[in-house]
Order: structure tokens, then sequence, then C-alpha cells
């Protein structure tokens, strides 16, 4: 049930139209989601209390090795998205390798796009293209006291003794 949740962008963007059609809302949210965490859950359950269907874009492999540094991702981009398509509160997921959401949000035409608490409104970096758009930019989830980055801290530590 997860792997069908997971959809091309070309399958995807037409399933969307027809959704969009019978007045639902539709909210994206992304990430690398390498390592999934209490903070990922809460952003994406925040994510969905904004509209009727979450779509999660998950970072390719490259993008997230880009983003995050040497030694990422731990996880590949089809296991990250299986684990983030398990999750009740997402409706479709779809990886892509771009640095940051800009083509998705211009493909899919969401009616919101959701970021986590360590951004601001002004700090969004898809935020021009989301204003030019249309699109709504919100800032969900909880405190951002959880990252994948301070969770490999502290299993190095536990573990290096």
């Amino acid at each position: 049930m997860t792997q069908a949740k997971i959809l091309p962008l070309d399958t995807l963007a037409p399933r969307l139209e027809e959704a969009r059609r019978q007045g639902l809302r539709i909210v994206l949210a992304n990430g690398c989601f390498d390592l999934l965490h209490v903070g990922h859950i809460r952003y994406l359950e925040g994510a969905k209390a904004r509209g009727d269907i979450l779509v999660v874009g998950v970072n390719g492999e490259a993008s997230a090795a880009r983003l995050k540094g040497p030694g990422r991702p731990l996880l590949r981009a089809a296991e990250r998205a299986r684990l983030v398509a398990a999750l009740a509160a997402v409706d479709y997921v779809v990886v892509f390798d771009d640095d940051t959401a800009d083509g998705l949000l211009a493909r899919l035409r969401p009616h919101v796009h959701a970021k986590g608490t360590d951004y601001t409104l002004d700090s969004v970096p898809e935020r021009e293209t989301a204003r030019r758009l249309g699109i709504e930019v919100a800032i969900v989830g909880d405190a951002k006291l959880h990252s994948t980055r301070a969770l490999l801290a502290s299993i190095a530590r536990r573990f290096s003794r």
C-alpha cells in the first residue's frame, strides 16, 4: 500500500489536477527525511492539517548529498520515500533531484507550501516562486528541537566508546 503512494511527477500532476477540480486543497511539503524522527512526523502532520491532500517531495540522493554534506544521505531515496509514504498523514510522495522545491511548486501548483519551523516566511527558499504562483506558504510543526544531524551525533557519541 505504501508503494502505491509513491508516484513519478508525470503521474502525480494529473492526479492532483483532478483533485483540484473536485475542490480539494493540496499541500506540498518537502525534505530529505534521512533518518525519520519525531520532528518529521510533527512537520508532516502540521502540513496535512492545512489541506485535504498532502504531497511530500523527497530529495533524491544527489540533492540530499549537496544539501546535507559528506556521508549523506544514509538511506537511498527509494527507502526514504517508502518510510515517508508509510505515514498516515501522507497521501503522495514524489522523489525530486533539485535543491529546492521550486520546480515541484510550478508543476504541481499546490494551494499551500508547508515548511518546518527551522524556516521563517522570509527564509523559505521557494518564497518567490510561491508568491508568483499565488501559493500560500505555511510554517508548520513543532519547534526545531529535532534534527537528523543531532540524532547522528548522539548515536556517534553513544557507540564510539
